[in-house]
C-alpha cells in the first residue's frame, strides 16, 4: 500500500511553521510532529532511491536535521511538504551517489515474514533489481506515483519541474521498467 505524504490544510502547515521557529518547548513540539508526519513517507523516498535500508534511516536523519535548521528560512513558497520532499530527494540522489555500486534492496525489507510466499519474494526482488537498474530520475518519478502515491501536480511540485514532464518521465520510467524486467525472467522455483 502506498504511503501518501499528509495532505495537511494549508492554515495547519503555517500553525506548524510558526510553532517551528518560535523558541522552547513550542518549536519541539513543532519538529517532532513534522518528524510524526513525514517520516515514514520520507523514508520510503529515500529506500527507493538508495536501496539500502540502513543508509536510507542516515538520510532521513539528515533531512530531518536539515528541516530543524532550515525550517526558520522556510518561506512559503512552495507546500511544506514538497519542501521537505525536495530536501530528501537531494540528500537521497546524494547518498546514492557516494556509493561506489549499486545493490539491490536488502533481505530484511523484501522479506520480513519468513513465511512470505517464494514467488511472491521472488517477484518483489525482480522488482526491486529493476528498479535498482533505472536512472535516479526514473527511480524518483516511480517511486513518488507508486510507492508514495502522489498526483502528477504533486510530483511536478515535489521535482520543480512542469506536469508535463512529471508525466513524460513516469511513461519513460514504466517503459524501461517493462524491459529490465522481461530483460530478466523469474527463475523457476526447484
Amino acid at each position: 500500500m502506498a504511503r501518501t505524504f499528509p495532505n495537511l490544510e494549508l492554515a495547519d502547515e503555517e500553525a506548524i511553521v510558526a510553532r517551528g521557529r518560535s523558541i522552547g518547548p513550542e518549536r519541539d513540539a513543532a519538529l517532532e510532529e513534522i518528524f510524526r508526519l513525514f517520516r515514514e513517507s520520507i523514508l520510503s523516498l529515500c529506500l527507493h532511491i538508495v536501496g539500502d535500508r540502513a543508509e536510507a534511516e542516515d538520510v532521513v536523519q539528515h533531512v530531518f536535521l536539515s528541516v530543524h535548521g532550515a525550517l526558520p528560512y522556510f518561506r512559503h513558497e512552495s507546500r511544506l511538504s514538497t519542501w521537505i520532499y525536495r530536501i530528501a530527494i537531494r540528500a537521497a540522489v546524494a547518498a546514492r551517489a557516494r556509493r561506489r555500486e549499486l545493490t539491490p534492496l536488502d533481505d530484511q525489507l523484501l522479506a520480513p515474514n519468513a513465511e512470505h510466499d517464494l514467488q511472491v519474494r521472488d517477484q518483489t526482488r525482480r522488482v526491486a533489481d529493476a528498479m535498482d537498474r533505472l536512472s535516479i530520475d526514473h527511480r524518483t518519478v516511480l517511486s513518488l506515483f507508486a510507492i508514495d502515491g502522489l498526483s502528477h501536480r504533486e510530483i511536478a511540485d515535489v521535482l520543480g519541474v512542469p506536469e508535463g514532464t512529471v508525466w513524460s518521465r513516469l511513461s519513460a520510467a514504466r517503459k524501461k521498467l517493462n524491459e529490465e524486467l522481461r530483460l530478466r525472467p523469474a527463475r523457476r522455483a526447484r
